[in-house]
């Protein structure tokens, strides 16, 4: 410990430009404001920036906000007439795919600005993560489509409707014959319903299923194990070991904000006699879920499968495992640990795995008692995952008359091998509905332009089988239409209104009788109280074995001239659904903090011996496809595979998609997420990235502290002992910050995932605005909140851990002794504010800041905003301008808000009522926010436990954010292992 006293044990390194001290990472050291400032009068960059502004700014053309016709039911009691400046809060679901979040969004004025987690939904528990908060910026999106267009010209939806009908009697009278609809997977009772319906009306019709990022494998190996339909529910908070299979549970995966949830609970420790769980997980190229493990295996793709047949066997689960993959004796220790904690662990495989590797894991599960206990099976009905393929809807183009394409895009998504778009356009009738004109709308013969979910009624189903509703916080902004509406119409011929659409669900699930008693209550709530989803299943062994037998896994010899390419969900755009959306494009991917862009990730060993460093651009080929990308090259990547994010590389769909990234699914084989044969060739040229990691480096300061849970047991003091420094004077009388309430914050580091909910949440509520990739590049990013990512450890095989950072709201704040109009000061609340209308833009305060975390408005921002901007701004929070100064406010309003509401009812504050946006949002509960006065308060205690301590304590800053230190958990057997070979 004493090694770990003096350098933490390990070093902490940003990125492999830190390794090298190269001068690029020497200049964002040394610099104490951002580069070429003196462009902020250059009217040409200020116009090119106004530009990227995007979805935050260019909000001309939308038409004013109206309440919605039907009546919605809010969340919480108010009045029933509006009152400005007071909030409403109304339960609704967000889909993801197959994947149902209850949210609860806040509506200004008839108008929704902030998306929070319903608590009373499954799959949220009051939590969110980055896509749905960043969801209602794409209700406002100027470049979302507008009108119903017919061959390229503007139509009205009555002409659609009255072309339907032509259309429906002739597919009527052939049954079908000739006709596709093509849509995403889903779970929906209502839409379940008109698929039932349109499969009855017409026999002879094909049913397609596009959907980028697939759980059919997850679905079709738990119907082979099971016999059933059945969706896996995986409660975290009850295990004590956890291996993941390529599982990002705390990313990108569909229980990400549960399994955030559950985890942490096993990661919380508050004494040095507390236990935590333990997680092992291999994976091909890291994950933030990677970044959390105790132990970490890089195996590509094809090693991966044969990896879970290498646990099977040593569980006894099979009998005809392939050859050792892993070292046996790390895999004996890892299995000893699972058999340690029968009934106590989980065995969790990614989307990526193939059906045969899921129902392996389900046998592993039972063979380990975890099925029924910490991981259960819920039927649903509902769910639409499998039907015709995209190849089936190419290979017959000449026989069909009419497709019609559901929320999908088919011609982008079209991965190697397909030409979709050809074949499209040899199709008599083609017909779109999306919420942008996107690549097969401009393919599409009608569209219809989509109504986003915020804008419409319906229903939804979690992973628990829990059904939850979908109402409108608007009337839709362009008379938008829902899957819902189209689909009715398809199958029907019958133009309705999705509400009464919805209405005739109900009627069946809640019987006629009860529809009026429960309807409202359940519109309240967001969910449908009453789940009997849960069943009881056994494992199929032979039918287990027959999958796995028929499943060809032969090791495939990986090489610099022999790569895999591993294809993945992007945290920007998810599978590019959200690729218009500048507050993701802009917020850095937590792995690689790379922002605007996506790049080929390989590891140091593959980049060296193919002579790549990153930014520069490079081919790729596989299958006789090429790509151009640019690499990045990543520690911890598996060696010899090359991961490739998807959802980028767009054209003519937005002015924020347009040119950011590449477009990756032309290489993407269409039953796989990964293909091996693949070579990379350098182009000689390089390619500009705007990369965040080292904007805010601080030189040779130890900012993480972290031990393991051994060493935390024989020292609980080491947080706060790890830095030595002189006793702590300040330089004048210190004003005593004893009376009323007096505002900090607490950040466990051992719970936070990286997840970037926190950062979307607060440029959501605090109108914080994007500023694009050239000013990024350049170190002018304006998130108030930064996800910090460290390396630790071998440059192949590194630890990684994250430590969100904003201001520190400092008692001694180093900002205020340099200001000169004295713009930033502190209130009697301990808040270190800011006053907009005196600050003359010196940046005094930035260069003085050791956290550096000021952001200054080098352009005026709101000056080109048209009036409808106002739709998505917090009215709550100030709107700054050009020349000011700005950063976290610890949620002011809020605190306000709270104060205002206690004192109209004549008490103080109560804990826990004051509760910032980065906390509400954070699915890990890893921010603590309360008053630092109150011995009681849940921020005082968690500030009182032996991790608690201040960063950059020893400058006498007094931060009011302080951080618990992290922690591993690593298997003491697989430690001496890895001593024995060191």
């Amino acid at each position: 410990m004493k090694e770990m006293q003096k350098n933490n044990g390990k070093e902490y390194w940003r990125s492999l430009d830190q390794i090298a001290d190269t001068p690029e990472f020497r200049s964002f050291l040394e610099r104490e404001f951002p580069e070429n400032a003196s462009e902020m009068t250059n009217p040409v960059t200020r116009r090119n920036f106004l530009g990227l502004m995007g979805a935050s700014i260019a909000f001309a053309g939308l038409v004013s906000c109206r309440k919605p016709v039907q009546k919605i039911v809010p969340y919480v009691k108010a009045p029933e007439d509006m009152i400005p400046g007071i909030p409403k809060y109304y339960a609704s679901t967000a889909t993801l795919g197959s994947h149902a979040y209850g949210v609860l969004v806040e509506s200004h004025g008839g108008r929704p600005t902030k998306i929070e987690g319903n608590e009373k939904h499954p799959s949220s528990l009051g939590k969110t993560n980055a896509f749905l908060q960043a969801e209602v910026l794409n209700v406002y999106d100027p470049d979302r489509a507008k009108s119903v267009s017919n061959e390229g010209t503007d139509a009205q939806w009555s002409d659609f409707v009255a072309f339907w009908k032509e259309k429906h009697s002739q597919f009527t009278e052939s049954r079908g014959e000739g006709l596709a609809v093509i849509s995403g997977e889903f779970s929906s009772p209502t839409r379940h319903r008109l698929y039932e319906t349109f499969k009855s009306v017409f026999p002879k019709a094909s049913w397609v299923i596009d959907e980028p990022v697939s759980y059919k494998n997850v679905y079709q190996g738990l119907e082979t194990a099971t016999g059933k339909r059945v969706r896996a529910k995986h409660h975290f908070d009850k295990a004590k070991v956890v291996l993941s299979i390529d599982n990002d549970f705390l990313g990108l995966e569909q229980e990400s904000i549960t399994g955030n949830r559950g985890f942490a609970k096993g990661r919380k420790v508050e004494t040095e006699k507390d236990e935590m769980n333990r997680l092992y997980i291999v994976e091909s190229s890291f994950s933030v879920t990677g970044s959390m493990s105790d132990h970490r295996k890089r195996l590509s793709q094809n090693q991966i499968e044969r990896f879970v047949r290498q646990i099977a066997s040593a569980l006894g689960v099979l009998t005809n495992a392939s050859e050792n993959v892993v070292d046996p004796a790390w895999v004996n220790a890892l299995v000893k640990d699972l058999k340690k904690n029968p009934g106590k662990s989980i065995v969790v495989a990614g989307h990526r795995q193939t059906a045969a590797t899921h129902s392996i894991v389900f046998a592993i599960n039972e063979s380990l008692s975890n099925n029924g206990n910490t991981v259960t099976y819920h039927s649903d009905p509902y769910l639409v995952h499998d039907g015709d393929s995209i190849a089936d809807v190419i290979k017959n183009a000449s026989k069909l008359d009419t497709v019609i394409v559901l929320g999908s895009n088919p011609v982008y998504n079209s991965t190697a091998g397909q030409n979709f778009g050809e074949a499209y356009k040899k199709i008599k009738n083609r017909i779109t509905l999306s919420l942008y004109k996107d690549e097969t709308a401009a393919l599409s013969t009608w569209h219809i332009h989509q109504a986003h979910f915020l804008e419409s009624w319906g229903d939804a189903v979690a992973v628990d089988g829990t059904i939850s509703t979908i109402q409108p916080l608007i009337q839709p902004l362009y008379n938008g239409k829902t899957n819902t509406e189209v689909l009715n119409l398809i199958t029907s011929a019958e133009d309705k209104d999705c509400h009464d659409i919805l209405n005739e669900t109900w009627q069946d699930i809640l019987k006629t009788k009860t529809l009026a008693k429960n309807w409202r209550r359940i519109l309240h709530d967001g969910v449908h109280a009453e789940n009997k989803s849960l069943i009881t299943v056994k494992a199929d062994g032979q039918a287990i074995n027959n999958l796995v037998k028929s499943s060809d896994i032969s090791a495939t010899s990986l090489s610099k001239d022999n790569l895999e390419i591993v294809f993945y969900p992007s945290a920007k755009t998810y599978d590019g659904r959200y690729v218009n959306n500048g507050w993701l494009q802009e917020a850095p991917d937590p792995v690689t903090k790379i922002s605007w862009d996506n790049a080929a990730l390989i590891s140091p060993k593959t980049a060296e011996e193919l002579g790549v460093k990153t930014r520069d651009l490079v081919f790729i080929n596989v299958g006789g496809k090429e790509l151009e990308i640019v690499a990045h090259v990543l520690p911890g990547q598996a060696d010899y595979v090359v991961s490739l994010e998807v959802g980028m590389g767009r054209k003519d769909y937005g002015r924020i998609a347009d040119g950011a990234g590449f477009n990756v699914n032309t290489l993407k084989p269409s039953d796989s997420f990964s293909v091996t044969g693949a070579r990379i060739t350098p182009t000689g040229r390089t390619y500009v990235l705007a990369n965040t990691q080292d904007h805010s480096s601080m030189e040779n300061r130890p900012l993480i502290r972290e031990a393991t849970l051994e060493e935390y047991k024989k020292d609980p003091e080491f947080a706060p002992n790890m830095v030595k420094h002189p006793p702590l004077k300040s330089l004048w009388e210190e004003y005593p910050y004893t009376e009323g309430y007096q505002w900090g914050m607490a950040i466990d580091l051992n719970t936070c995932s990286g997840c970037n909910a926190c950062v979307i949440a607060c440029q959501s509520e605090n109108n914080v605005p994007i500023v694009g990739k050239e000013q990024v590049e350049k170190g002018r990013e304006m998130h108030w909140m930064r996800m910090d990512r460290y390396f630790s450890g071998d440059l192949d095989n590194p630890e990684m851990v994250y430590q969100p950072v904003a201001c520190q709201h400092c008692e001694n704040a180093p900002c205020e002794q340099v200001c000169p109009v004295q713009a930033t000061l502190h209130d009697k609340e301990g808040l270190n504010v800011m006053t907009y209308n005196r600050c003359v833009g010196t940046r005094y305060c930035s260069n003085n800041c050791p956290y550096k975390v000021r952001r200054f408005n080098f352009f005026n921002y709101t000056k080109d905003y048209p009036e409808t901007i106002k739709m998505v701004q917090n009215p709550d929070v100030t709107v700054r301008f050009r020349g000011v100064m700005e950063k976290c406010t610890y949620c002011t309003q809020r605190i306000q808000a709270a104060k205002i509401g206690a004192k109209n009812e004549g008490r103080t504050l109560v804990d826990g009522e004051v509760v910032t946006a980065c906390q509400q949002a954070c699915p890990a509960d890893a921010i603590v926010f309360g008053n630092i006065n109150d011995p009681e308060s849940k921020v005082t205690k968690v500030k009182q436990q032996n991790r608690n301590y201040a960063m950059l304590g020893e400058l006498n800053v007094k931060p009011r954010t302080t951080y618990l230190a992290k922690l591993r958990n690593p298997n003491p057997e697989i430690v001496k292992q890895t001593e024995t070979v060191s």
